[in-house]
């Protein structure tokens, strides 16, 4: 799903399915079993839990993403990350903290 970047979204935003934002959203965005794609338009003041997040716009809260973050050439993210993988692209900004938890061993 597409949410253009006229739309100012105030609150909590939960979904079941992957999801493109190019507005503004003020609030959680919890999509965990989901991607969240950060439009290069899109502002988000916003703590995020989702299960990959790609940022090509703005993000400024906290951040959980289950299996990997994408900060792309042009992205900015400003606070703390936690995810098992992360990948920045030249061009792309990010101040704050990053956590990389450990995956569980498999036991033989």
């Amino acid at each position: 799903m597409n949410m253009g970047q006229s739309l100012v979204i105030k609150g909590e935003l939960a979904g079941g399915e992957d999801l493109t934002l190019d507005g503004r959203v003020e609030g959680k965005v919890s999509l965990p079993d989901h991607v969240l794609t950060v439009g290069a338009n899109a502002t988000l003041n916003s703590e995020i839990v989702a299960k990959v997040v790609i940022i090509l716009g703005t993000v400024r809260g906290n951040v959980t993403a289950k299996e990997k973050l994408e900060l792309r050439a042009g992205g900015t993210m400003d606070g703390q990350l936690n995810t098992p993988k992360v990948a920045m692209a030249e061009g792309s900004t990010f101040n704050g903290k990053i956590e990389m938890p450990k995956k569980p061993e498999k036991a033989a």
